[in-house]
């Protein structure tokens, strides 16, 4: 039963990723990449307030996940999701190879210290981007279901689009910066920390600068799932869920 389960999962699987076009998925991936990367570095602290460099990327990860889960649903988006979290994973682990082998040719320290990166940085970023990733694409998922006379409108694609992103960055942004900057950033950054409140402002800034983000472009997440429903993209994938 479990092995017939696995398999019909991963069947279910190949066939989303031929049906899922190639540019979102890798930009997707790139961006979850850059996200943990750019992590590292805290660009504002205030008192009341403090940012780090992921916020200039993570929109466009969202803005991918709201156009999966328009057209194949929130399962494939999650499916997505789990394969772009393995990709980080692999490629911070090529990375940190690289910053432990050691070179005469040069100065590398700088290098090493952002490639070789922070595990609990890593830790970090990955259960918070989990967690909500997850929680955005049910939401996106469940408020489009509420838009039954124009389920494929613009306005029903911004709503769906706006809320959910903003609850699932502010999860993945507090999250986050709880992991790191209260628990851990104590203990093996001399000392350096946030406050809760410094999370919760981080969270709250973060979410809303990315439906700003999300404002200026979902029409081109809009026009992407319009043409994805014109031209039948992924109806393999479309026609095998209606059967289960």
């Amino acid at each position: 039963m479990i092995r017939s389960r696995v398999k019909k999962e991963v069947k279910e699987i190949k066939i989303l990723l031929r049906s899922i076009p190639t540019t979102v998925v890798t930009l997707f991936v790139v961006s979850v990449i850059c996200m943990n990367l750019l992590a590292n570095k805290t660009l504002l602290q205030l008192e009341w307030i403090a940012l780090d460099g992921g916020i200039l990327i993570s929109w466009l990860s969202f803005m991918c996940m709201d156009i999966i889960t328009k057209h194949f649903g929130p399962k494939a988006s999650n499916q997505i999701s789990v394969l772009a979290v393995i990709i980080n994973l692999l490629t911070c682990l090529i990375f940190f190879v690289a910053s432990i082998i050691p070179s005469s040719a040069s100065d590398y320290t700088a290098f090493d210290n952002i490639f070789g990166g922070t595990w609990f940085i890593l830790l970090g970023s990955t259960v918070a981007f989990l967690a909500s990733a997850v929680i955005n694409n049910m939401l996106n998922w469940i408020i489009g279901k509420q838009f039954r006379r124009a389920p494929d409108g613009k306005m029903a694609y911004a709503v769906r689009s706006y809320v959910s992103t903003f609850a699932g960055q502010f999860i993945d942004n507090f999250i986050f910066s709880i992991i790191v900057f209260v628990i851990f950033a104590p203990i093996f950054w001399d000392g350096f920390s946030w406050t809760v409140l410094q999370c919760a402002m981080c969270a709250l800034a973060g979410a809303v600068a990315e439906v700003l983000m999300e404002i200026a472009f979902s029409p081109i997440g809009y026009k992407i799932t319009k043409k994805w429903k014109e031209n039948e993209v992924g109806k393999e994938y479309l026609e095998s869920r209606e059967r289960v």
